[in-house]
C-alpha cells in the first residue's frame, strides 16, 4: 500500500487468541476504508502522530491524530490517495496509496524512523538577539480578520545550566513599541484602555522551568507580568537547533507559542457591533521567533 511499510496485518483476523470487541459499521456504497498503523522501529505504536490525507491535486480529504494503538482508520471514496504521516522526534512519512484496490486489502503497518534531536546550547549566558528576533501576537477583529502586530523593543537573558532542566531566562518587552502598521490603533492599545503604557511601561517574563516533551520540543513554564498583572503562562517551544553567526559568534534559535486572555490581565475594554459581535476577541496567539548569542 505505501512505499516504506514494514509490514501489513489484515484487518479483524478471524481466530484471535486476544479478547476483542467488533461493531458493524455502516458505509455509504461508494464509501471504502483506508486503515494504518504507526509503529516505531521496534514495532512500538505511536500515538497522537498527525496524519493528512489529500487527493492527488492536493486537496486535503481528511486529518486527525493516531489512537493509544497507533491507529487511524478512515472512510473515503475509491481512488488514489497520497499520505502524510508526521510525529515529534520521527522522520516524516509520505507515501501513496489506492484505495479499493483488492490486492491492497487490510491495514497497513507504517513505520517511523527516529531522528537525533538537535544539539542542545553549551551551558552559560545567553542573550537575546532583537534583530534577529520576532515577538509577535495575532488578534482577532470583529470576528472575522486577524490583525498582527508585534513588539519592536524587547531584551532578554538565557541562562543555560549544565542541566538543560534547570536553565532559566528573562525577557523585558517595551510596552509603547507595540506596531501593528497603523498609527492610531497603536495609540490606542498604548492608551488606558489597554496597555496602558505610561503607568505600566514593561512586560516581562520570567521562568526557572524548562520541561522536555520530546524530541526538541519542550515547555517553558514562568510568569508573565502584562498590565501590573502577573499569571502563569507556558511556552510551547520547538528547539531549533545551533548556528554561526556572520562574525563567527555561537547562535541558539527556537520558536514558542501561547495563547493569553485579554481578561486574565485585566484588559476589559471592549466594544460591541450589531448582532454581539466584539470589535476585538478575547484570547491573543502569542508568537516568539527567537535567536540567542552565547556570551563570554
Amino acid at each position: 500500500m505505501f512505499g516504506r511499510r514494514r509490514g501489513m496485518e489484515s484487518a479483524g483476523t478471524a481466530g484471535s487468541s486476544s479478547p476483542s470487541t467488533s461493531a458493524t459499521l455502516t458505509l455509504p456504497p461508494t464509501a471504502r476504508l483506508l486503515s494504518c498503523r504507526v509503529l516505531d522501529t521496534v514495532h512500538r505504536p505511536l500515538r497522537q502522530a498527525e496524519f493528512e490525507v489529500t487527493d492527488p491535486i492536493g486537496r486535503r480529504i481528511v486529518r486527525g491524530e493516531t489512537d493509544p494503538y497507533g491507529g487511524f482508520t478512515a472512510a473515503v471514496p475509491e481512488g488514489e490517495y497520497r499520505l502524510s504521516v508526521t510525529a515529534e522526534g520521527y522522520a516524516p512519512f509520505h507515501g501513496v496509496t489506492i484505495v479499493g484496490d483488492p490486492a491492497q486489502s487490510g491495514t497497513a503497518e507504517i513505520i517511523l524512523d527516529a531522528v537525533e534531536p538537535p544539539l542542545l546550547p553549551q551551558p552559560g549566558h545567553w542573550e537575546l538577539d532583537p534583530t534577529h528576533s520576532t515577538v509577535g501576537f495575532t488578534a482577532r477583529h470583529i470576528g472575522l480578520a486577524r490583525i498582527r502586530g508585534r513588539f519592536s523593543t524587547f531584551a532578554g537573558a538565557v541562562r543555560i545550566a549544565e542541566r538543560m532542566e534547570d536553565s532559566s531566562m528573562h525577557v523585558i518587552i517595551d510596552a509603547a513599541s507595540i506596531d501593528t502598521g497603523v498609527r492610531l490603533r497603536d495609540d490606542h492599545l498604548r492608551s488606558g484602555d489597554f496597555l496602558d503604557a505610561v503607568r505600566h511601561p514593561t512586560v516581562e517574563f520570567y521562568s526557572e522551568r524548562f520541561i522536555h516533551r520530546s524530541g526538541s520540543r519542550w515547555t517553558v513554564a514562568g510568569a508573565l507580568t502584562l498590565h501590573g498583572v502577573s499569571r502563569s503562562v507556558t511556552l510551547d517551544t520547538e528547539y531549533l537547533g545551533l548556528g554561526t553567526g556572520m562574525e563567527g559568534e555561537l547562535r541558539a534559535a527556537c520558536r514558542a507559542t501561547t495563547e493569553l486572555h485579554r481578561e486574565d490581565f485585566t484588559l476589559n475594554w471592549q466594544s460591541m457591533l450589531a448582532h454581539g459581535i466584539a470589535a476585538i476577541g478575547s484570547s491573543v496567539e502569542v508568537t516568539l521567533d527567537i535567536q540567542a548569542v552565547r556570551k563570554a
